[in-house]
């Protein structure tokens, strides 16, 4: 087995903004393993708020290259198994890599993943599309550019009531509020009560994430389901969440790729709480991997390609939220 590492910084259609930054671009590994004639393809993306780099990412897999190839006969979950320890100060490598080799591992078995896991797609959830903070007329705008059944709106400001009550008179849509952390306990059940009334679904990590007294008081006060991101990262968290969070955002590249992932969405679900994955503003490679996991999903946030100026694969393709899967095998994604 080889190793390719592709890096990119993917240009957006517009500045993305959440409560703690914003950017035009987003650099982003594809990782290609190639096994005689079959290569599998695996994304994770730059990330300040966990000091990843590509660069980094790049790093650390070179330094662990030769053990990495060696282990091309492997299942993907003893793959993974493997190389978790060497990756612990970086998961988005790991990510790419697992993803890779889940691919890889599919079309040698001339399978798509999902089918692989034995999963019935018939019923899988639409995807959001995200809004950025912005002014209200450039959100408004951006929800004309592209009409969709449910949108994910960025908040985390002081005008944020504000905002969603202007975007509700434009749109019929289902909303979805994320707020980085961006809110306090009390803000986030006086707000909850008033989302509601504005058709909103739930709220995706008001506090931050080490607010464990104010996640109990939200639980236990808000009007809408509260679902964890930044408090959910790695296995171990999902248990946690419970009787904090309704339900979990389960972030591929945070966890180390979707043999963690898998595990940790059927747990939420052994636990009664709703699974969500999100996505990080990937190219179609790293989005292709998350439709695989749509059967078990209660939402799904996999909107990366769409917000990019200019894909660098192909794969999955998503129409008004519905997403079909490619021809190809694995999780059909290739480079363009």
């Amino acid at each position: 087995m080889k190793i390719k590492l592709h890096s990119y910084n993917l240009e957006l259609k517009h500045t993305f903004t959440i409560s703690r930054e914003s950017h035009d671009f987003q650099p982003s590994l594809v990782v290609e393993l190639i096994d005689g004639d079959f290569r599998g393809f695996g994304e994770a993306t730059s990330n300040p708020y966990y000091n990843v780099t590509v660069e980094n990412s790049m790093a650390i897999i070179r330094k662990n290259m030769s053990f990495i190839t060696s282990l091309s006969e492997e299942e993907p979950a003893d793959f993974w198994k493997k190389l978790q320890p060497l990756f612990t100060e970086n998961m988005f490598a790991l990510c790419a890599l697992d993803m890779a080799f889940n691919d890889l591992s599919a079309r040698k078995k001339g399978k798509k993943l999902y089918e692989v896991w034995g999963f019935n797609t018939d019923k899988n959830p639409l995807t959001d599309y995200t809004i950025g903070i912005d002014s209200v007329e450039k959100m408004v705008a951006k929800m004309k550019e592209l009409p969709w059944p449910i949108y994910k709106i960025k908040l985390g400001t002081k005008n944020d009531i504000e905002i969603v009550t202007e975007l509700r008179k434009h749109s019929d849509a289902i909303f979805r509020i994320d707020a980085n952390c961006g809110w306090t306990a009390d803000e986030a059940i006086e707000n909850s009560y008033k989302l509601k009334e504005l058709g909103v679904e739930f709220l995706e990590q008001p506090l931050k994430a080490n607010d464990i007294e104010g996640a109990k008081k939200l639980y236990k006060n808000s009007a809408l389901p509260i679902i964890a991101d930044e408090s959910c990262i790695i296995e171990s968290d999902v248990e946690k969440c419970a009787g904090l969070f309704h339900g979990v955002n389960v972030k591929l590249t945070k966890c180390g790729g979707l043999t963690p992932g898998k595990r940790m969405l059927e747990k939420a679900k052994s636990l009664g709480m709703k699974t969500m994955v999100g996505c990080m503003t990937e190219s179609t490679v790293g989005i292709s991997a998350i439709a695989h996991l749509l059967p078990l999903l209660d939402y799904v946030d996999m909107d990366g390609g769409l917000l990019l100026k200019k894909d660098i694969a192909k794969g999955i393709t998503i129409d008004n939220g519905v997403i079909s899967y490619a021809d190809e095998n694995g999780i059909g994604a290739s480079l363009l």
